[in-house]
């Protein structure tokens, strides 16, 4: 957490620096002209400029959180380069500046104090206005880069409040800064700083599509260095370098070093000499004269009919906070994509299709109300072909719920199956104009059998490689070489864990062959922990051979049984659809947290055996997909090429980097990848789904 709050620890200090300098010579300015009224007009400035800030964060953080997986890479990166930009700019501008800020800002206050409360007002809000959004925009970014809030967070809020106590120590004359010093080592080291943000900047503009390269890797030190060390830790949170680089990220970040960097020690040395240029103490207060009677308001004399009525002095201070809050909870909203077109359909055995009419072509919204007795499931059909558009099931009596679908030229009606009923399906309306709605041809029973004999062979075709590699497995636990049975393990395991589709059917035989320690009452020692994770334990936990060889032998009678049993298993067709997402839904659950891990470290290499599966599955379903969905597979295909890049990057000749051991940004990828493959495929299920007819 600490080796993150450091970058924000920083430019929160030099930021809160530059803004309290520029608010303590605007009071220092207004004590010396004798104008404390016109103080709170600094201040209302000041909350403006905050509110502002705090609001473009939320912006940014709640409309990046809306965006598909590689839209957000490709946002982020975008962001770290303006980010960058920004930072540098403020370096060398504050280098070039500092020595007449202070005779700049006193002059702009002296000319607001001739003219009205908003001429104040904007100057301090434009002063500390752009520094607060540029400590906004870096911090999401070094949020973004660490993958939590936590530590960046608690670092810009230290430095801003350091900030803030040094502007009161100058003010008050309890503390002298070197000004110029402070600037040109801070400025020095944010410009390190930005050149790796730069190159995660980079990084996410591959990942998202933007930039080439992604695959190209210049640097690749993630077998040889411990990324969970302290060490790397640091490296990484501070200097944003990752143990795996691409060309691009190499050569944006020494370019920009060695560009910025050169500009700046010239630019220093060069410099004339100066004082420390900032003066913000408050000046000795001058003895007020004594006004003649004839200027004091006498207390009884009644206000001028014609005077303005004063507003309350809270009404601009809540208004400056609040419009910046209002106008980004706006944008927020706005952001998100909804659908158009609202109208509500009784679902029923007697109401079914109830309140439709034919609905403009476009994106529209169903809100499908079950005004029976039974639960019911409900389909937008064509009720010329049977395909579906849309659907919604386990609607309870008396609920409501949106059914979106996309509305094109065609016949429309809808079937409505209660629960314990026959299928109703309602009166036909027709819809003119032209484009396909996107329409879903319904699958049958007899549509899966070729997918499905073809994935029962794939499965065959393993257990039988099971059977060979366990056996083999067994020899070596009985001969004792535990260093061969490690590798053996590894590629026995992977070889089950490449079949998860046919985890439904295996029955009692997957407790056997893979089950856990969770539950057992005596955990790893449990008389029940059997299979490959009760073996994967013991080698990896010192045990010798011969406390092996009786799982090892457990494990071989096991696969054989499964071998000999799964033929006459019952493999419901509608499971393969369903597996699709379910597997990988695992893998993101147990593997990439490593939960399943019994000490080998291997839990990437699971997952890229789980990987393989889906694969397989995906292929045996290739042709009712690409009828049906034509445009959903070279996603799909996309985001399974993208993880298996990532998983690719943690194999190194026979070992694999622990899931402990990625870097926080390596992490964050896999399971985005992961995340994005899921989404992708979480279409495939109802595409394929067996559905009931009328």
């Amino acid at each position: 957490m600490w080796d993150d709050a450091f970058p924000s620890f920083l430019i929160g200090l030099r930021e809160g620096l530059e803004g309290g300098l520029i608010v303590s010579i605007l009071v220092a300015t207004l004590v010396r002209a004798d104008a404390r009224s016109r103080l709170a007009q600094v201040w209302t400035g000041v909350l403006a400029a905050i509110a502002l800030s705090l609001s473009f964060g939320a912006v940014l953080t709640f409309t990046a959180a809306d965006l598909p997986a590689t839209a957000q890479e490709a946002f982020g990166g975008t962001l770290s380069v303006i980010a960058v930009a920004f930072v540098t700019a403020m370096v060398f501008w504050m280098r070039r500046s500092a020595r007449n800020l202070s005779g700049e800002i006193r002059e702009k206050v002296t000319g607001a104090l001739t003219t009205g409360a908003g001429v104040l007002i904007l100057t301090s809000f434009l002063a500390v206005g752009r520094e607060g959004l540029e400590t906004a925009l870096f911090l999401w970014t070094t949020a973004r880069a660490a993958g939590e809030s936590a530590g960046p967070m608690a670092g810009a809020g230290i430095g801003l409040v350091l900030a803030a106590g040094l502007c009161w120590g100058l003010y008050r004359r309890v503390l002298k800064i070197n000004l110029t010093r402070f600037f040109t080592a801070t400025g020095a080291v944010l410009i390190v700083i930005a050149a790796g943000v730069l190159g995660y900047g980079l990084r996410d503009l591959q990942e998202g599509g933007v930039l080439p390269g992604r695959a190209a890797y210049a640097v690749d030190l993630g077998s040889h260095i411990d990324a969970g060390a302290w060490y790397s830790t640091l490296v990484q949170g501070v200097l944003n370098l990752s143990p795996t680089m691409t060309w691009l990220q190499v050569t944006g970040y020494a370019a920009y070093l060695a560009v910025v960097m050169t500009l700046f020690v010239r630019g220093v040395r060069t410099r004339e000499p100066e004082r420390p240029a900032v003066r913000t103490e408050p000046p000795a207060q001058p003895q007020p004269s004594q006004p003649s009677p004839s200027s004091q308001p006498s207390p009884s004399a009644p206000r001028s009919p014609s005077s303005p009525r004063r507003r309350p002095g809270w009404v601009v201070p809540v208004a400056v906070v609040a419009v910046p809050a209002v106008l980004a909870g706006l944008v927020v909203a706005l952001s998100r994509p909804k659908p158009a077109g609202a109208a509500t359909v009784a679902v029923s055995e007697s109401d079914c299709g109830k309140g439709f009419t034919a609905p403009a072509p476009g994106r529209r919204t169903f809100q499908m109300h079950n005004t029976g007795d039974r639960t019911a499931e409900v389909y937008l059909i064509d009720p010329d072909t049977d395909a579906v558009y849309g659907e919604i099931e386990g609607l309870a009596p008396g609920t409501t719920r949106a059914l979106v679908a996309t509305v094109g030229g065609g016949s429309y009606a809808w079937r409505c199956v209660p629960a314990g009923a026959g299928a109703v399906t309602s009166a036909t309306v027709h819809v003119g104009g032209g484009g396909g709605a996107g329409a879903v041809v319904p699958v049958s029973a007899n549509d899966l059998a070729a997918p499905l004999k073809a994935y029962k062979a794939y499965v065959e075709q393993g257990l039988a490689t099971l059977v060979t590699q366990t056996r083999t497995l067994d020899a070596d636990l009985d001969r004792g070489r535990l260093g061969k049975a490690r590798a053996d393990w590894l590629t026995a395991h992977r070889t089950y864990a490449s079949l998860g589709a046919a985890y439904g059917t295996f029955e009692d035989f997957d407790q056997k062959i893979n089950g856990r320690a969770d539950g057992l009452p005596g955990g790893v020692r449990d008389k029940d922990f059997a299979g490959f994770h009760r073996i994967e334990y013991g080698l990896w936990h010192g045990q010798s051979a011969s406390q092996l060889k009786a799982p090892g032998r457990q494990l071989v009678a096991a696969v054989a049984g499964l071998q000999k049993a799964f033929p006459t298993q019952d493999f419901d067709p509608g499971d393969l659809p369903l597996r699709t997402h379910e597997i990988l839904e695992n893998t993101l659950q147990f593997e990439l947290t490593g939960d399943t891990d019994e000490g080998s470290g291997t839990n990437l290499a699971t997952a890229d055996a789980n990987l393989a599966g889906t694969r397989e599955l995906l292929t045996v379903l290739r042709p009712l997909l690409t009828t049906r969905a034509p445009k959903l597979l070279p996603t799909i295909d996309a985001a399974v090429t993208r993880l298996q890049k990532l998983l690719d990057s943690a194999h190194h000749g026979s070992g694999w980097t622990p899931v402990e051991r990625l870097d926080t940004t390596t992490r964050a990828r896999v399971d985005g990848a992961t995340g994005q493959l899921l989404e992708d495929l979480a279409p495939v299920p109802d595409l394929l789904e067996i559905r009931k007819s009328a």
